[in-house]
């Protein structure tokens, strides 16, 4: 496979204009919009909302959704305390989803979540949850014709299992919690958001995120995950690093080189050289939480994420000079799956 050569085909067609009627021009420069219908089947979509509150003691993350499977259409939110591992996933009609045609913005019932305000309203006999944040001083991915999002030219092939977007890489929080008789304040803390979409997520894959370094707007993502390619599969990954407002990009299709390590105990050692850099990468994983994940759209598949998790990076330029060196906490770390299929 020879990424560089399918890219230029890719963007080449669209700049032309000659892509299918399939593609939402809209859509796909701006991934973190809605990219889907209420109509398909087979289909989920949904964003994940990280919060951290300013000293780090507490860190949640929200995750609304739907999930079209027939039989069991239906929109969500679930919730996952980092410092516990303990999860709550609250059941919505799939009438109660609504979303904006020309921004990112959805709702949920009474729930709404953008890339400046989340708030929410969330009853059961699970528990209750009240909430009102916003979000400022975001640091978005902004998207490029070579490359609409972090998944490059991979964005504009049609048939592909998974899409991933990145809606904020760093942000700050204002706000608060309540769950039962307990209010938590987020005043001064951070933020993160990204999103998945398709019909599956994959067979396997690592995940590791964390924007709560000492450094001030330091953000960190990576996902390495099996993906299936025209009835073959290969080990696919991409992220980013953002230290003193540069952004470090590593990708499959950028060319970069990616080795890996991982322990039964879930703990995680990486490399990755690029063309002017290279980062090494150790993490150990803390409590995992339950969460769903979707086989052709439905929930039904049950994985485990950490949120108070620890990232240590080191980033070294092309001359052998240290950049950066440092640990990032309340790291979110998921390994799923049999993840000698990534190795």
């Amino acid at each position: 496979m020879k990424p560089s050569k399918n890219g230029l085909t890719f963007t080449k067609k669209i700049k032309e204009g000659g892509l299918p009627g399939m593609y939402d021009v809209k859509k796909i420069w701006n991934p973190t919009w809605f990219q889907g219908n209420r109509k398909q089947s087979g289909y989920f979509e949904g964003w994940y909302f990280k919060v951290v509150s300013h000293e780090g003691k507490q860190s949640w993350a929200f995750i609304p959704g739907i999930s079209l499977s027939k039989g069991d259409d239906h929109s969500f939110v679930q919730v996952i305390n980092g410092k516990t591992g303990n999860s709550w996933y609250y059941r919505f009609p799939l009438d109660a989803f609504s979303y904006s045609k020309e921004g990112f913005h959805v709702q949920i019932a009474n729930n709404n979540f953008s890339s400046k305000h989340m708030t929410l309203d969330l009853d059961s006999d699970q528990g209750r949850f009240q909430g009102n944040f916003s979000f400022s001083g975001n640091h978005v991915y902004r998207t490029k014709l070579h490359r609409p999002g972090i998944m490059g030219w991979y964005r504009y092939v049609p048939f592909m299992e998974c899409y991933h977007g990145v809606v904020s890489l760093d942000h700050h929080v204002e706000g608060k919690l309540q769950t039962g008789d307990q209010m938590i304040s987020f005043s001064g803390g951070k933020g993160y958001i990204e999103k998945d979409w398709g019909s599956s997520m994959p067979k396997a894959w690592l995940w590791m995120q964390s924007n709560h370094f000492n450094s001030h707007g330091t953000s960190f993502m990576l996902s390495v995950a099996r993906i299936p390619w025209i009835g073959n599969a290969f080990t696919g990954f991409l992220g980013f690093f953002l230290f003193q407002g540069k952004r470090y990009d590593f990708a499959t299709y950028t060319g970069a080189k990616l080795n890996m390590k991982i322990e039964e105990s879930g703990s995680v050692q990486i490399s990755i050289t690029g063309k002017n850099f290279h980062l090494s990468v150790s993490s150990q994983q803390g409590k995992a939480g339950s969460l769903k994940a979707p086989v052709s759209g439905n929930m039904q598949r049950v994985i485990h994420e950490s949120i108070d998790a620890t990232i240590h990076i080191q980033l070294v330029d092309a001359k052998g000079n240290t950049l950066f060196t440092g640990t990032g906490a309340n790291a979110g770390l998921e390994l799923v799956g049999d993840h000698q299929l990534l190795l």
